[in-house]
C-alpha cells in the first residue's frame, strides 16, 4: 500500500465515526502522507454576536484537518497541545479550506501547521498542532480494513 493510500484509508476510518466533522458541515478534500485539506461552507449557524464566523468553527475546521493530517499513517493520533491565530474574520457564506502540512516528526510527537484561507484565497487564521501518537491503528492493514 503506498503512503498515499494508507493516508486515504486512514481518512475514511476516521470520517466513518467523525460526527463533530460532519456536524460543522465538513468535508474531505484530500489526504495524503502528512497532510490533509478540508473545506466547509460557513452558515448562518456558524456566526457569532458580531455577525461573522464564530471563532470556535474556524478553529474545528483548522483542527480537523490537523488530525487528519497527524493520523495519515495508520497510527491512532491525538493533539497534545495547539494554539490559531484569527487574521481576518470569515462570513457567512464564506467557502473556508484548512490545508495542514506536517512539518516535523520525531518519535511520538509531531508538529503541524494548519492554513485556512476563504475561497478568494484570503488568509483567515493560522494555527499550531503539536500531536502524540498512542496506541492502537485506524485499519487493520493486514485484512485490509
Amino acid at each position: 500500500m503506498t503512503p498515499r493510500e494508507t493516508a486515504e484509508k486512514s481518512a475514511a476510518a476516521m470520517w466513518a465515526a467523525d460526527a463533530a466533522s460532519k456536524w460543522f458541515g465538513m468535508e474531505i478534500v484530500e489526504v495524503d502522507e502528512g497532510r490533509a485539506t478540508l473545506r466547509m461552507t460557513i452558515a448562518a449557524h456558524h456566526a457569532n454576536g458580531h455577525g461573522i464566523c464564530h471563532g470556535a468553527v474556524i478553529y474545528a475546521l483548522a483542527d480537523s484537518a490537523f488530525a487528519f493530517a497527524c493520523n495519515s499513517r495508520n497510527q491512532a493520533s491525538v493533539a497534545q497541545s495547539n494554539m490559531i491565530t484569527y487574521i481576518a474574520p470569515a462570513r457567512v457564506g464564506d467557502v473556508l479550506t484548512a490545508t495542514a502540512e506536517e512539518i516535523s516528526v520525531a518519535g511520538r510527537s509531531g508538529i503541524y501547521d494548519v492554513s485556512v484561507a476563504d475561497g478568494h484565497g484570503t488568509a483567515i487564521a493560522e494555527f499550531r498542532g503539536h500531536s502524540r501518537t498512542v496506541k492502537g491503528v485506524l485499519f487493520d492493514e493486514a485484512k485490509g480494513n
